[in-house]
C-alpha cells in the first residue's frame, strides 16, 4: 500500500522548554505552525524561566533524548530540522549522532549560548563539541555577534566582520552561515554566505525590550521554510521579513525581556 504524501511538512525542533512560552520549543512550535508545518519536538533541556531570567535547568537524560530523536523519525521522519539549547558537551555529541544516524536533512544550527536574560545555556565544554560534532552538518548555522565571535575566535563588530566570520563557519564545515547583527549600532543587519554568494539585509531598528525568543523565532521560521521545499535564500528572506514583523508588533508581555508576536503575519 502507498503511504500518502502529507498534508502538512513535518519539521522538527531540538531544543529546551521555555515555560514562559517566548523561547526554545514553545517558540519553535508557534513559528512552525505559522509557516503552515507540522512541529515535532526533541527537548533536550527544561528550564524555569520568564521574561525576567531563568531560574532552574534540568537536562534530559541522553536515553530519553534518543528515544524521543527516534520515535520522531521512525513515524514522522521531518523534512527539515533545528537545534536550539543542547545546555552540555553529552548532549551536543548525542544530538549530533542521532542526526547522523537518522539521515535527517535540512539541519539549522542555532548556538544557542546565552539567553536574552544574559543566563548563559551552553557550557564552555559543549561549545567545542558544537563547533567540531554538529557544525559540519549544518545546511545553516544562525550566530548572533556574540556566538560567532566565540565559534570563530574572530572580532565580530562590522559588516565586514560578520561576513568575515560568516565565511570562517563554512569553512568549519557548515554549508551556509548567517550571521546576525542586530547588536549593532543603526539598523539590524543579517549577513548570509552560502559558499558562493552573499547577501545583506537591513531593517530599520525597533527600540523594544520585547526580542526574547528572536533567534529561535527567526532559525525556526527558515526551517520551516527549508521544510516547504524553499531554496535557503528565499526561507531565509521571509524569516527576516517575519522577525521583523514579530519585533515590531511585540505583545508587550511581562516585567522584563518579553516575547515577539508569534501572530505576526507571514510573505
Amino acid at each position: 500500500m502507498d503511504t500518502p504524501t502529507p498534508i502538512l511538512p513535518v519539521v522538527l525542533s531540538i531544543a529546551g522548554s521555555d515555560s514562559g512560552g517566548g523561547a526554545g520549543i514553545q517558540a519553535d512550535l508557534k513559528t512552525f505552525h505559522a509557516f503552515h508545518t507540522f512541529g515535532t519536538s526533541v527537548v533536550t533541556a527544561v528550564t524555569a524561566q520568564n521574561t525576567l531570567g531563568v531560574t532552574a535547568v534540568h537536562t534530559v537524560p541522553l536515553d530519553v533524548v534518543v528515544a524521543q530523536f527516534r520515535a520522531v523519525a521512525d513515524d514522522l521522519p521531518p523534512a527539515a530540522c533545528k537545534t536550539g539549547m543542547l545546555a552540555t558537551s553529552d548532549l551536543v555529541r548525542t544530538v549530533a549522532e542521532e542526526i547522523r544516524s537518522s539521515a535527517l536533512p535540512n539541519l539549522v544550527v542555532d548556538p544557542v549560548m546565552v539567553a536574552t536574560s544574559g543566563d548563559r545555556l551552553l557550557d564552555e565544554e559543549a561549545e567545542g563539541a558544537l563547533r567540531t560534532t554538529l557544525l559540519p552538518l549544518a545546511a545553516l548555522v544562525t550566530p548572533n555577534l556574540h556566538e560567532a565571535r566565540i565559534l570563530t575566535g574572530l572580532p565580530v563588530d562590522s559588516v565586514e566582520d560578520m561576513l568575515k566570520a560568516a565565511r570562517a563557519l563554512t569553512e568549519m564545515g557548515a554549508r551556509a552561515a548567517l550571521v546576525k547583527g542586530g547588536h549593532l549600532d543603526g539598523d539590524a543587519v543579517d549577513v548570509l554566505w552560502d559558499g558562493q554568494h552573499e547577501r545583506v539585509w537591513r531593517h530599520p531598528r525597533v527600540r523594544t525590550p520585547h526580542t526574547h525568543g528572536t533567534g529561535c523565532t527567526l532559525s525556526a521560521a527558515i526551517t520551516a521554510g527549508l521544510g516547504r521545499g524553499h531554496p535557503l535564500e528565499t526561507a531565509v528572506d521571509a524569516a527576516v521579513s517575519f522577525i521583523s514583523r514579530a519585533i515590531a508588533t511585540a505583545p508587550g508581555l511581562g516585567a522584563g525581556h518579553g516575547p515577539v508576536n508569534h501572530f505576526a503575519p507571514v510573505d
